[in-house]
């Protein structure tokens, strides 16, 4: 099970809306500097995202829940988004190659073969996104904002 913190924005009738930050896939090993992972997602748009997921507990806007969702799902959704345009883009430019015989005809056959399984892997991932296997759960969730308060005052002297 993979597992992420969530925080909920808010909970009606059994649904909860959280709002996930997107971490950055590295930011404390040593080879920071020559590092082009770390290059690449500086070059990406830092959003965060908002999902739905069913809660039966109430919950705070506030609260932090932490979510799983099972490594065979992640890892099936990973496999259909990069190799489907793959498989597609090598397919087609082959097939391209071998009927017209020119590099062109190749490079064409490669478009439309990538475009095309990258639609083929979107209708995909609309039909499995309905599988429940497929979905995040809430595994646990934390005490909500206002519950523990910590006094900083000092305490009253005591009369002697």
């Amino acid at each position: 099970m993979i597992k992420e913190w969530a925080t909920v924005v808010s909970w009606q009738n059994g649904e909860a809306l959280l709002h996930c930050d997107v971490k950055a896939s590295c930011s404390s090993c040593a080879s920071r500097s020559g590092c082009g992972t770390r290059v690449l997602n500086k070059l990406g748009p830092q959003t965060s995202h908002l999902l739905t997921v069913p809660s039966e507990q109430p919950l705070v806007a506030g609260q932090k829940v932490e979510l799983g969702i099972a490594e065979g799902s992640l890892l099936g959704s990973a496999l259909l988004v990069y190799m489907s345009p793959l498989v597609g883009l090598f397919l087609c430019s082959g097939l391209f190659q071998t009927l017209f015989g020119t590099n062109l005809a190749a490079m064409c056959g490669a478009l439309l073969g990538g475009v095309g399984g990258f639609l083929l892997a979107r209708g995909f991932s609309q039909h499995f996104s309905r599988r429940e296997s497929w979905q995040p759960v809430i595994l646990s969730v934390a005490l909500s904002p206002d519950a523990l308060r910590v006094d900083t005052s000092a305490p009253p002297a005591e009369n002697q």
